[in-house]
């Protein structure tokens, strides 16, 4: 189970992700529109995030997916790095920092009663 958080003012729905029975909950934060200051991850499994695309696509800044990628390092989650954006989504490719950020979730331990665990 997973929600779009793609600024700071929809933060909350995190809040809303974490009372879900789920075997892995997500967060896409694409289009990443600015900087996810106040994101909790407790309770999260996986983070996604990736910049605009289309003809009138907005920039993502690098240091608004480096502040997702570290807060993941720092609480165990997952994060996985879709793109910058641009015209076409594959317009300037998906290496931050020198690599690819590919990860998933390992496969989660059930949560609730009659949720099978995500392989």
């Amino acid at each position: 189970m997973g929600v779009t958080i793609e600024s700071r003012r929809f933060v909350h729905r995190a809040n809303a992700l974490r009372t879900v029975p789920a075997a892995v909950r997500f967060i896409s934060a694409e289009p990443l529109l600015g900087p996810l200051d106040g994101l909790g991850l407790e309770g999260i499994d996986w983070l996604i995030a990736g910049g605009e695309s289309g003809p009138r696509h907005r920039r993502v800044d690098a240091d608004w997916i480096r502040g997702l990628r570290d807060a993941c390092a720092v609480e165990g989650v997952a994060f996985f790095f879709k793109q910058w954006g641009g015209a076409r989504p594959k317009s300037n490719g998906r290496e931050l920092d020198g690599r690819t950020w590919d990860d998933y979730p390992p496969p989660s331990t059930q949560r609730g009663a009659g949720i099978a665990a995500h392989a």
